[in-house]
């Protein structure tokens, strides 16, 4: 049994909900000050949602473990997809939710809303839907919210999402042993294969591209990525999309990323 200790911070991404991620530090600026609390030693882990990790882990820390995924896909609150009324207002900060839905129903209008999940909650009366992963509200007990879960194949979810990742020190060899324990390796396969895939891309939280990727009974991987320019009203959406199966140790994120990056 171990004691555990929660170190609580309010983060500037926290704070800051009037801007843009893309104004207060892009992908990983929810992480970056969690992060640094394990390097000063306040922390001997961190455990973040892994698709709020920026692509490259600094070098002094180590992803110890992927816990066992839970749901990837994003979901609907207040209105179903193919019920959203003609010039419909859906409330999202994400690029890459913003261009697929556009590609769907390009009579679509998106309103900015960041925030924690209550924050986002309170303000539904003001939109038509907004959109949220599936599993920020599984974890809080509100499944009974959603109202449509957006399949994949409709919505291709961001890297990482629905799992975790937890990060210690790469020179504690306690802590990482210890989190050796709870590493589920078909998740971390399928998770640092979607990784892969940004890192090729060099994206961050601001960047409409996505990829999920799926283990295959043969230990091979299949991963599908997306990539398109920013959401312009004005300019309509081009959204490209390319899949791709490999052994792991081929990295075929990182080819589909290669590929959708030559096509735009």
């Amino acid at each position: 049994m171990l004691d555990v200790e929660i170190v609580d911070l309010d983060t500037v991404a926290d704070q800051r909900i009037d801007l843009p991620i893309s104004e207060i530090g892009g992908k990983g600026a929810f992480c970056k000050e969690v992060q640094q609390l394990v390097l000063d030693g306040r922390a001997d882990i961190a455990v973040h949602s892994a698709k709020d990790l920026q692509a490259i882990t600094p070098p002094e820390l180590v992803i110890g473990a992927f816990p066992r995924r839970s749901d990837p896909r994003d979901a609907l609150v207040g209105c179903r997809l193919a019920e959203l009324p003609i010039g419909g207002v859906v409330a999202t900060g994400s690029q890459r939710r913003r261009v697929q839905l556009a590609e769907l129903r390009p009579d679509l209008r998106f309103a900015e809303l960041r925030g924690n999940i209550a924050t986002r909650m309170a303000r539904l009366g003001e939109f038509d839907a907004l959109v949220i992963a599936a599993v920020a509200l599984e974890r809080l007990g509100l499944e009974a919210d959603i109202v449509d879960v957006l399949e994949p194949t409709v919505m291709l979810p961001q890297v990482g999402q629905g799992a975790l990742a937890v990060e210690c020190r790469v020179d504690d060899q306690e802590t990482l042993v210890g989190l050796g324990a709870v590493d589920h390796r078909p998740t971390r396969l399928v998770v640092e294969a979607e990784r892969d895939f940004l890192i090729e891309l060099g994206g961050d939280c601001d960047l409409p591209a996505g990829a999920h990727a799926q283990l295959r009974a043969d230990g091979t991987l299949s991963v599908i990525g997306l990539l398109a320019h920013p959401f312009d009203v004005d300019l309509g959406v081009r959204v490209e999309r390319f899949a791709l199966s490999g052994r792991p140790s081929d990295h075929p994120g990182r080819a589909v990323a290669q590929r959708l990056r030559s096509r735009l």
